[in-house]
């Protein structure tokens, strides 16, 4: 399904909307029957249990506990998360910079325990050197300025925290379609030190990273696969696993379970024809040495 960008932290408005989804179905409401006893429109409902709304009144909240009967302490809970919603995320003054959706993501990708990703275009975000990103985000929007062009360059700079951070850093696995590597952005230099990059990066505990060969053609179903993300979440989260996908023009989310379901056969297909990590890791040291020459 398609996101608008939203400006609060996007995971509480979401854990909100989906509790009070559930108690609205759990108490036999249908989305009209709520709306017309909260005396809002449907679409506003809608709004709120799909966690779109900048902000959810405490004491909509309050009406919505109270006619779906739910305890003093559950809708306490629920005013927490609506408060929580309010909290602006370390990116939020470069938001007006960042792709429709790509704020969202990244609220999701800060709080995910483990990532998978597929790449067959360019390298991901998260493993990208900074000459390699301002070479990938200078024709995105053409008409900035170089200021806002290094500021969504930092952007992705910063949120490779995430891979390296002390505490609980995120378990991710890339595979990158051979030929990734192949693709020169920037200059020759810029691809050398790049791939050397992800070689050091690939040898860390928490990181795997495969090559898909070009002689594998297209495993599993034969047809081809466009870049994904698919985020899983700590358990006592709640948060349901999400797939992101993105394009020049803007971004879409897939949460469903059977959509979710599909994209871990996607990905489990895609890995059982690559490389193992050691000579996926050899195979990027040695094309960044043919950069080099």
């Amino acid at each position: 399904m398609a996101r608008d960008e939203q400006s609060g932290s996007t995971l509480p408005r979401r854990q909100l909307g989906r509790a009070l989804r559930e108690a609205r179905e759990g108490a036999g409401f249908t989305l009209e029957q709520a709306a017309r006893e909260m005396e809002m429109s449907k679409t506003s409902v809608i709004r709120i249990e799909k966690g779109h709304n900048d902000k959810v009144k405490l004491r909509d909240v309050d009406g919505f506990g109270e006619l779906y009967e739910l305890s003093e302490h559950k809708i306490d809970e629920l005013k927490a998360l609506a408060q929580q919603s309010a909290t602006k995320s370390w990116w939020q003054a470069s938001r007006h910079l960042l792709l429709s959706g790509y704020n969202t993501y990244l609220e999701l990708e800060s709080v995910a325990s483990q990532l998978r990703s597929y790449q067959p275009l360019i390298i991901p975000g998260l493993l990208q050197v900074t000459d390699y990103a301002g070479a990938i985000e200078r024709p995105v929007l053409p008409g900035d300025s170089p200021e806002d062009l290094e500021r969504r360059v930092a952007v992705r700079m910063r949120r490779k925290a995430i891979l390296t951070r002390q505490r609980k850093p995120i378990s991710a696995e890339f595979i990158l379609h051979e030929s990734v590597l192949h693709t020169v952005v920037g200059s020759h230099n810029v691809m050398a030190c790049q791939l050397r990059h992800i070689a050091d990066l690939s040898t860390r505990t928490n990181i795997s990273l495969r090559i898909l060969p070009a002689a594998a053609g297209f495993p599993g179903d034969a047809v081809p696969v466009l870049p994904y993300i698919l985020l899983d979440f700590p358990i006592d989260s709640a948060e349901p696993a999400v797939v992101y996908c993105e394009n020049p023009i803007g971004s879409m989310f897939f949460e469903e379970e059977a959509d979710v379901h599909r994209h871990r056969d996607i990905h489990a297909s895609l890995r059982s024809a690559t490389l193992e990590e050691q000579p996926s890791r050899d195979l990027l040291r040695r094309m960044a040495r043919r950069f080099d020459q």
